[in-house]
């Protein structure tokens, strides 16, 4: 089965009409929020800023018009990073950290592999506020807030044949992410890591120009990674870290009691999505291996990996200036 490729293209055409004007638009007296979403309605990001939408409406108790673009109407998570940063098109959003490393080294450092030991230490991090710095640095250089934290996702590795030691990933072309953190710690454990965009990964694998590639079991099923990559080695390597973004421009255009409703919507709503996504993350999985559609394979060697990974996270948490969030994180218990 040939997958359909979302072109950018299509976004593109479809923010062309937007990108000349301020993303605040007047509609009938009521302001207009535009949020764009990579998924569709069933993926947690979705639901999640759907959640945003609904506690904003609530707590600023006027009116107020919110359009979501779904299903990358307007691109990919990267061009909607710039959007907010430009104050034009796309207003709020879920983005991957990896898409700001552009404007701070260290934003994609909150979600690398092997950062968090499991779903409890992921939780103590977030609501512990250590990210602050991050959040900070991504304001200031890219006009964008951060002004809460989904995700919640396990991350594994799909493949086109099961694998499940260390042995059997030696050189395996996988893809990842753009930020350098990614490639790093990949290569550290043998594997020849590859930075393809996101919507290209299934044709990637199809022609085999990749053998596999990482994600969360909500990025697996919405994507049907699993059609042209069934065998999923249980690595565990990583648990998402997905900011709710607003773009500063526009927050700043808002007035004061709407201001306060979006930054406490967006906490809350942050909060919403890490317990949908967690919670449904095995699910899923279960779902698919049911289905026939997809194999868990347990992967052997998760210590012996984390343990090659330390060093180069210590390192580059160092290069990037993050030195003092990495201790933080580690020292949480």
């Amino acid at each position: 089965m040939r997958r359909r490729t979302v072109l950018a293209g299509l976004g593109a055409t479809a923010v062309a009409s937007l990108t000349g004007f301020p993303a605040i638009v007047k509609a009938q007296g009521a302001i207009t929020l535009n949020g764009a979403v990579q998924f569709n309605d069933e993926h947690a990001f979705n639901r999640a800023l759907l959640k945003f939408e609904e506690l904003v409406k609530q707590y600023y108790g006027k009116p107020i018009n919110f359009v979501l673009h779904r299903n990358s109407a307007l691109g990919l998570e990267k061009q909607y990073f710039e959007y907010m940063a430009q104050g034009k098109a796309v207003d709020y959003g879920i983005v991957s950290p990896a898409h700001m490393s552009t404007f701070s080294k260290a934003a994609p450092f909150i979600d690398a592999p092997f950062l968090f030991r499991d779903l409890d230490h992921w939780n103590k991090v977030l609501d512990a506020d250590i990210l602050k710095p991050v959040a900070d640095e991504v304001a200031d250089k890219a006009g964008v807030m951060l002004i809460g934290y989904a995700g919640g996702g396990v991350r594994n590795i799909f493949i086109n044949k099961p694998m499940g030691t260390l042995a059997e990933i030696k050189g395996l072309k996988v893809r990842v992410q753009g930020a350098p953190i990614w490639s790093k710690t990949f290569a550290a454990v043998g594997m020849s890591p590859t930075v393809i965009a996101y919507n290209e990964v299934y044709n990637g694998i199809q022609n085999g120009v990749i053998s596999a590639g990482e994600n969360e079991a909500a990025g697996v099923e919405s994507m049907k990674f699993y059609e042209v990559a069934p065998h999923l080695a249980l690595t565990e390597h990583a648990i998402t870290v997905r900011p709710i973004c607003f773009s500063a421009k526009t927050y700043k255009a808002l007035p004061a009691d709407l201001q306060a409703a979006i930054m406490k919507a967006g906490k809350e709503a942050g909060a919403h999505g890490r317990k949908l996504e967690s919670s449904e993350d095995a699910q899923k999985l279960e779902t698919l291996e049911k289905a026939g559609k997809l194999k868990r394979v347990p992967f052997k060697d998760r210590a012996e990996m984390a343990k090659l990974v330390e060093p180069v996270m210590a390192a580059y948490a160092k290069e990037i200036g993050a030195d003092a969030i990495y201790q933080k994180i580690v020292a949480l218990k």
